[in-house]
């Protein structure tokens, strides 16, 4: 019988300059958490970013970027916001505090350390942050199909837009429409339609294979798609197959006017995201696309 995986620890970032008081957090804390340490406040932001810890152990006092700044500078990174920052230091005055939860820190704890409350601080921290990341998934999901819904599409579209653009690279985007489906829930019921849309989100979904990939409900019975790092040619690729994909379902539909089975129109659009233009312009042109698809017959991809 196979075993099953035990859960991935929390991940703790422990940031001081001291080597020392690093190791005796690491030592304390790494029974329970697997802790990654940094020495200053810029190798602590490059790993907050490129690796992003569920709660950061942080230091004020420091060479370079103090503890304060750091803090400032996750806070203003959408990648890094959502981290929770907990102060450790022997800075205690009141203002020192203050400074601290200003900067966007939950905590503030001061040295000499004492383990079981720290150990307990953290434990609540991540309690804490573990609830309001799953309040914030389940906000951030269509309670029909179970893909992101179009608040979650569009933070997404804007996350992607801006790496994308800092890095030059290409983005991705495509909408589509199951044709005539306003004609498929007025013959056959909104309880089978809504098995409809389940069913196409569902496959669309296991279609998109990378992780970087999403797939949203856009709304009604529109879908988007949205690939990072993604051509025109090869986003037009992958569209093809999503109507393929959808057709293949084989979902009777006798009032469809261009099949006997469910079928989708797809637009599709791409660009290298710069400062001269924007995602609603992206997509505009997808949306364009879509409109062309639809214009030409339906059951098709238009670019």
């Amino acid at each position: 019988m196979d075993s099953i995986p035990a859960p991935a620890r929390p991940r703790l970032l422990l940031v001081d300059d001291v080597k020392a008081n690093l190791l005796l957090l690491a030592k304390a804390l790494g029974q329970d958490y697997e802790c990654r340490l940094a020495t200053d406040g810029a190798s602590a932001l490059e790993q907050a970013i490129s690796d992003p810890p569920d709660l950061i152990l942080l230091d004020v006092m420091m060479p370079g970027l103090d503890g304060y700044e750091v803090c400032r500078q996750l806070k203003a990174d959408p990648r890094t916001i959502n981290i929770p920052v907990i102060f450790l230091t022997h800075l205690n005055e009141e203002a020192d505090e203050k400074a601290g939860l200003e900067a966007g820190a939950i905590d503030y704890i001061t040295k000499p350390f004492r383990f079981p409350i720290i150990k307990a601080r953290v434990r609540n921290h991540l309690e804490l942050k573990r609830r309001g990341d799953l309040l914030e998934q389940l906000a951030g999901m269509d309670g029909l199909t179970g893909i992101p819904n179009r608040r979650r599409f569009d933070e997404t579209l804007t996350l992607e837009w801006n790496r994308t653009r800092r890095h030059g690279a290409p983005l991705a985007l495509i909408l589509l429409d199951i044709d005539f489906f306003k004609s498929y829930n007025d013959h056959y019921g909104h309880p089978q339609g809504d098995d409809c849309l389940r069913k196409v989100a569902a496959v669309l979904a296991a279609t998109l294979q990378r992780a970087s990939d999403t797939l949203a409900r856009y709304g009604g019975e529109e879908f988007a798609a949205i690939l990072p790092d993604t051509s025109l040619d090869s986003a037009v690729d992958m569209a093809e197959l999503m109507r393929c994909r959808v057709m293949d379902l084989a979902i009777p539909h006798g009032y469809s006017r261009v099949a006997a089975c469910v079928t989708v129109s797809l637009g599709v659009a791409a660009c290298i995201p710069a400062e001269r233009n924007s995602a609603a312009e992206l997509v505009e042109a997808a949306d364009g696309a879509l409109y062309q698809a639809k214009h030409a017959g339906r059951n098709r991809v238009g670019r």
